[in-house]
């Protein structure tokens, strides 16, 4: 008898919380499969979105490709009034920069590489951006304001070799050598086995009389010469 009463006890202790607390119950319920169809509804959009702005580049690319600039415009406009928070909407505007440069508009490539450096997606392609950028300015012969692109907060992750080459290039344009020795040295430190051109850069400072240095994880055999 006492095990019916606690089951008894138990059951209408049950029957009590459900009617004090059943419209937090339901309402929570509400708001779960609310959220959990919601959240489809945003994954079938954002799957739509990327469709959408894919197609766009798409477009663009072969309109590029066949030096339709202009008729390419109406697609890049697209990417970035529709789609601005997509990688494609990046991407195309740096596609459109060398499209301007072939073109000799200079200025608008400029531009479309600083809209990329400020607002690009993903953050990793602001700094693609950035080095084409500081490129670009060194060609123009504006000098500091290269050096200035390359300034970000933080590192330039996967982009140390480029930025400290691209640094050296503008030191030794100004004519200033250990300047742009050390940076060849610190790119030719940053680069990573197999990426990058380890001869040209190593040509670069020993044009300036500098000497490559061997990094760390580098044993030279001091019989054959070779690395291991």
């Amino acid at each position: 008898m006492a095990e019916y009463f606690n089951e008894h006890d138990q059951g209408e202790a049950v029957k009590k919380w459900l009617k004090e607390n059943g419209g937090a119950i339901l309402m929570g319920l509400v708001i779960a499969f609310g959220g959990l169809f919601g959240f489809r509804q945003w994954q079938a959009w954002e799957v739509n979105q990327q469709k959408g702005a894919a197609a766009e580049f798409e477009v663009m690319s072969q309109l590029l490709a066949e030096d339709q600039l202009d008729s390419a415009m109406a697609n890049y406009q697209t990417l970035k009034d529709d789609y601005s928070d997509s990688p494609y909407a990046s991407l195309a505007a740096l596609q459109m920069a060398r499209a301007r440069l072939e073109a000799d508009q200079v200025d608008l490539a400029l531009n479309l590489y600083r809209f990329v450096m400020e607002n690009g997606t993903p953050a990793a392609i602001q700094l693609v951006a950035r080095e084409r950028l500081a490129r670009l300015l060194l060609d123009q012969g504006e000098a500091g304001d290269a050096l200035a692109a390359l300034e970000v907060d933080g590192k330039a992750v996967g982009f140390e070799a480029a930025f400290a080459e691209v640094r050296g290039d503008i030191h030794a344009a100004l004519g200033q050598n250990e300047q742009a020795i050390a940076s060849y040295q610190q790119a030719l430190d940053a680069l990573e086995a197999g990426i990058g051109d380890r001869a040209y850069l190593e040509l670069k400072l020993r044009s300036l009389g500098g000497v490559p240095q061997q990094p760390d994880n580098e044993v030279i055999d001091t019989q054959d010469g070779s690395q291991s």
